[in-house]
């Protein structure tokens, strides 16, 4: 399986609990630290991964063929960019950078796997209840809320897209969950949801999601934000 944004947080604590078993791992992340403290040996490949340029698309390619005999059976875009601003304050590069991350960044790097998915098998995007159609909106958020919306659109087209494949694709409309972009967006708020909780469902939802869902995009929320 392949996750995204696995440096910290929900990314970090699935990366951890995939490791459980038999499970082979290649994460992406900008930061790799923490994914080499976790000495899991063969079981775990990572990439020090900018998803702004994407230019590491053939290193990642070259792992799978090696590791995973190329065959795919989850991936987990769970990497995400939050800027947080009033409207009339953000800047086009605050757009791009938003948009890149949590957008185009998953749109490539499913393409660039296309040939390699296996049959069945499941693609989770992580988008968030910001981005969730009628759910409680927040002041500074508002690009942050239109890309993740954005990415449960693109997760509802693939779906129909990738069926012939037998390549399911969801996205995760994710809550409050006590990390360290929450507090960065929303200072003093505590979370009732830890990242080990979230990971914990998110793992189950990835590993067995796709035998009833396909093309939904589903709130995984206790609470506003």
């Amino acid at each position: 399986m392949i996750i995204t944004g696995a440096s910290r947080g929900v990314g970090l604590e699935l990366t951890r609990k995939f490791l459980i078993g038999k499970n082979r791992v290649i994460t992406l992340s900008r930061n790799i630290e923490s994914l080499e403290k976790l000495n899991a040996g063969d079981k775990l490949e990572y990439i020090s991964f900018d998803l702004m340029s994407n230019d590491k698309c053939t290193e990642l390619i070259n792992l799978v063929e090696k590791h995973f005999n190329q065959k795919v059976d989850i991936v987990i875009n769970n990497a995400g960019s939050l800027i947080k601003k009033p409207f009339s304050q953000y800047q086009p590069e605050d757009f791009d950078q938003m948009f890149s991350v949590n957008v185009k960044a998953v749109f490539l790097l499913i393409q660039q796997l296309l040939p390699y998915f296996n049959s069945p098998s499941h693609i989770v995007n992580i988008t968030s209840m910001g981005g969730f159609q009628g759910s409680e909106k927040f002041p500074g958020l508002s690009l942050y809320a239109a890309s993740k919306g954005a990415l449960s659109t693109l997760s509802e087209c693939l779906a129909v897209e990738l069926k012939p494949q037998n390549i399911s694709v969801n996205a995760l409309a994710i809550g409050a969950v006590d990390t360290v972009m929450l507090k960065e967006a929303f200072p003093g708020y505590k979370a009732s949801v830890s990242a080990s909780d979230m990971a914990e469902y998110i793992k189950d939802f990835a590993t067995n999601g796709h035998k009833v869902y396909n093309g939904k995009t589903l709130p995984v929320s206790l609470s506003s934000p």
